[in-house]
Parts: structure tokens; C-alpha cells; sequence
């Protein structure tokens, strides 16, 4: 189904559900920051908290009320209904490390996609309650409209990163250094943080050299819709290539081809 299958009144019922599940899963989130809570490690020893499962089991819970036919890919609890053709993509704290470091730079991430296509995509930080929000054509930040920012040259840009020395171990490390160093400004400014900023207009380009696909389902339809660009690390598909490259668009091109000499 293409975008355009989807009604107003379709997009606007499914924008309404999706801060329905910022909210729910917000809640949760605030309750355990900063608390008392025991971080344990999943198999591939990234940290896992009660925050991350209870929200993502709330936010289950509201998409099988609400849409008994669709599917749900969530990072802590798998697939449910996975031949659904409607799928809902959820991490209920994409940037869990910041998060039991007492850090802002978090969020949650949801989506709905179909057939391989993200329609909708939304970043929600739960401490300051931004909910940013795309569906391809247009990305709103609470309410309002956001669009990325021009970019004439490398030189120019401020470049962002999840994890610096992450890069040399799925990517080609020296090349990134060297456009790391040309850049105005570097800094990691990671997980879904860097993509709010780059949609918002506040950064020029974020970058990740590996990526699950919970992580990048909600930034197409928010890269795309605030004018951005969005590939993989070779220019590819965003969503089911390798790694993932975001800008303002003017100089994409330029990047791919310094990151991949």
C-alpha cells in the first residue's frame, strides 16, 4: 500500500494513537528515572531496566486493543503477528546506557510500517515530553512543522555519532575519522537524539555504522518528511541496508562517497 492509501482521517486516527503511546509508555519511563531500578544485560550484553519492558508491554498492550490485526517488533519482546501486513516497530528507550547514566539523550521510538515501507515514525523524549513525529512528507515537533537546514559543505556541518570508536568495527574507522576531523563541529550525540536534531534543524548529519531494525524504522518517515535524507552507510536502502546515514540532504552524496573511499 502506498503512502497515499493512507486517508486524512486514517493519518490523523494513527497521529492520535501515537501520542496515545508516547504518553502510556512516557509515564513509565518518568516513574524509573533516576530511581533505584537493577540494570541487567541481554544476550548481545547491551543494558536492559524494568523501564524499557514495562513500556514497551504498555505499548503492546494499547496496539492489540486498538488494532487486534496488526503486528508488533519490539526490542524486548520480539514478533508479534509477523505475517500481519501492518507491523508497529517499537524500542521503548533507544539510548538505554544515557538513560541509567542519569542522561536526557533518549528516547522511544515507534513506527508502523507496511510491506516493507515505513509510513509513520515518531522520536518521543519522555523527560521534556517532545514528541516528533513524520510520515514521509512532513515531520511536526509537538504540533509544528520542522524542516532540516541547508548545508553547504562538510566544512560547514555539525556531525554526529552514537558511539565513536563503534564505527572502526562495522565501517571503514580512517575514513570516518577524516570526515569527522573536516567537520565544523563532532560530537556523539547518539541514539535517536541525533536524528531529532538533524529533523529539527539543530545538526547537519548523523551517522550509525550498524543498526537493529527497531532502531531505524521510526527515522525514515522523520528524516524524509522534515526534507532530509536518509540512506544506509553505502547510500542504499535505509531501511534494511547497513548502518545509517541522515542529513539535511545538499551534501549526502559528498558524504557517502567519503565514508565508503
Amino acid at each position: 500500500m502506498p503512502k497515499a492509501a493512507l486517508s486524512s482521517a486514517d493519518k490523523s486516527a494513527l497521529f492520535d494513537f501515537i501520542r496515545l503511546l508516547a504518553d502510556e509508555s512516557g509515564a513509565i519511563i518518568r516513574r524509573y528515572f533516576r530511581g533505584g531500578y537493577v540494570v541487567d544485560s541481554k544476550t548481545d550484553e547491551t543494558p536492559v531496566t524494568v523501564a524499557d519492558r514495562e513500556a514497551e508491554e504498555r505499548m503492546r498492550a494499547l496496539i492489540v486493543e486498538r488494532y487486534p490485526s496488526h503486528g508488533i517488533l519490539g526490542e524486548e519482546y520480539g514478533h508479534h503477528q509477523p505475517d500481519a501486513p501492518f507491523q508497529w516497530v517499537l524500542d521503548p528507550i533507544d539510548g538505554t546506557k544515557n538513560f541509567i547514566s542519569h542522561g536526557y539523550l533518549f528516547g522511544t521510538l515507534i513506527a508502523l510500517v507496511h510491506e516493507e515501507q515505513a509510513l509513520l515514525g515518531a522520536i518521543h523524549q519522555p523527560i521534556v515530553q517532545d514528541l516528533l513525529v513524520g510520515d514521509g512528507d512532513t515531520a511536526w515537533l509537538n504540533g509544528e512543522p520542522v524542516r532540516v537546514r541547508d548545508c553547504a559543505s562538510v566544512e560547514d556541518a555539525v556531525f554526529l555519532t552514537t558511539s565513536h570508536y563503534n564505527v572502526a568495527n562495522f565501517q571503514n574507522g580512517p575514513a570516518f575519522e577524516e570526515v569527522a576531523q573536516r567537520a565544523a563541529r563532532y560530537h556523539t550525540w547518539g541514539d535517536c537524539h541525533g536524528y531529532y536534531l538533524v529533523a529539527v534543524g539543530g545538526a547537519d548529519v548523523m551517522t550509525d555504522p550498524v543498526m537493529n531494525f527497531w532502531d531505524r524504522a521510526a527515522l525514515v518517515p522523520i528524516i524524509e518528511g522534515a526534507g532530509g535524507r536518509i540512506t544506509d552507510w553505502q547510500g542504499g536502502d535505509p531501511l534494511y541496508g547497513n548502518g545509517v546515514i541522515a542529513s539535511g540532504g545538499s551534501i549526502h552524496d559528498e558524504l557517502v562517497r567519503l565514508l565508503n573511499p
